[in-house]
């Protein structure tokens, strides 16, 4: 089983991805901001990030950069709505395991 962590502020994204995620078997814990993902990943190991790349306050490449420091084996899946080719690249090329379209 794994450990989820989805960082996405629109709260029907996080519900669905929760239910789906839990179905298959997984943990997952959600958080609507890039300040309170980071916060989740220090108080517990999480084993994948979905992690949206338009996020108030903390844009989605801030936090994958952050993760990729802090927490350098945690894999993390960037998500968006608003994906361009340059985006995605720039976002594997930080780190990132892949890039998704919502």
């Amino acid at each position: 089983m794994s450990r989820v962590l989805i960082i996405d502020d629109e709260p029907g994204i996080r519900e669905v991805l929760s239910q789906i995620l839990e179905d298959e078997g997984h943990q997952v814990r959600a958080a609507e901001d890039g300040y309170q993902g980071l916060a989740a990943l220090s108080d517990e190991t999480v084993d994948v990030v979905l992690l949206d790349v338009r996020l108030p306050n903390m844009g989605g490449i801030d936090v994958l950069a952050a993760i990729r420091e802090k927490h350098p084996d945690t894999e993390t899946i960037m998500i968006s709505g608003h994906a361009n080719i340059d985006l995605a690249v720039h976002a594997v090329k930080m780190g990132a395991f892949d890039f998704l379209e919502k």
